[in-house]
């Protein structure tokens, strides 16, 4: 048996994935991956399904969940594999964080509204699934619509090699600071949820960190590491060779758990592939179990 795993896929219980758990299952077994988590954005609404697939496929599905949280001004992902997803702390998290993302996703959708995009909150809702609607999951919802085809605006998003990264180009070019739909990010501060993470059961790992949104320093990394964390995702289909090294070292002088996550999601990130992370060894997992408070 390989010993490969992926610590961070989605499933379409998150409003940007597409595949269900039972789809993940038999990609995981084509692809000889000894163990996979399910981290959707902000619900574990994969959970039981996923576990109980697992024993019929015969790949460990690790019970885990990605967390937007906010930390020095900047937007963080945290993850949460081993989390007990049916403790009430972890709903009291969820509702929080949900209660925010709803808000902010609300106002997004007024401000392209008001500079004349053809898109309602009720569709929003509608197509998310019931998950909190990220900015790329508007993006991709407005993208979609029959009406954005000959929409002026849209057309370089639509056209050409931008089309596999439209809806981070429509992210950047629209709810970035000082664009037209801009809102002020209202999440759940990191340090707060590594606070209450032991209470969850889960192992706090921080996901790409060298993310362009992240862009996590060693000391930002030492300060967390303080707080409580305990993992630190080097290998992603987010960093470049140069950002593994530099996290690898920084991992091993602050003795984080290093991980490796793909962030697969489908067709809202068609450039990242089932199993091209490869750097995932079962031997993560266990350090991860070992940290277990």
């Amino acid at each position: 048996m390989n010993e490969w795993v992926d610590l961070h896929l989605h499933s379409n219980k998150s409003s940007d994935g597409d595949f269900s758990p039972f789809h993940l299952l038999n990609l995981a077994k084509e692809h000889g991956f000894r163990a996979i988590s399910i981290s959707d954005h902000d619900t574990v609404a994969a959970y039981p399904e996923a576990l109980e697939l697992s024993e019929e496929r015969g790949v460990e599905v690790i019970p885990s969940i990605e967390i937007t949280t906010l930390f020095d001004g900047r937007e963080f992902h945290l993850l949460l594999p081993f989390l007990d997803w049916k403790k009430k702390i972890v709903r009291r998290i969820l509702d929080r964080v949900a209660e925010a993302r709803l808000k902010e996703a609300e106002e997004r959708v007024e401000k392209l509204q008001e500079v004349g995009f053809d898109i309602s909150w009720e569709e929003v809702l509608e197509k998310s699934r019931s998950a909190p609607p990220l900015g790329v999951t508007i993006a991709q919802i407005l993208l979609d619509k029959a009406s954005s085809d000959d929409h002026h605006r849209l057309k370089k998003y639509l056209e050409g090699p931008n089309r596999q990264f439209a809806p981070y180009l429509f992210y950047k070019d629209y709810f970035m600071e000082g664009k037209p739909a801009f809102v002020p990010k209202r999440n759940i501060s990191l340090e707060e949820v590594l606070s209450l993470a032991p209470q969850t059961e889960g192992v706090s790992v921080l996901a790409h960190p060298g993310a362009y949104f992240e862009q996590a320093t060693k000391q930002d990394l030492a300060l967390l590491k303080e707080q409580g964390l305990v993992g630190l995702e080097v290998y992603t289909s987010y960093h470049t060779p140069e950002q593994e090294r530099f996290y690898e070292e920084v991992a091993r002088e602050l003795d984080l758990v290093m991980t490796a996550g793909s962030d697969f999601h489908g067709r809202i990130k068609p450039y990242i592939h089932f199993g091209q992370v490869k750097n995932g060894k079962y031997e993560m997992v266990d350090d991860l179990r070992k940290r277990r408070r």
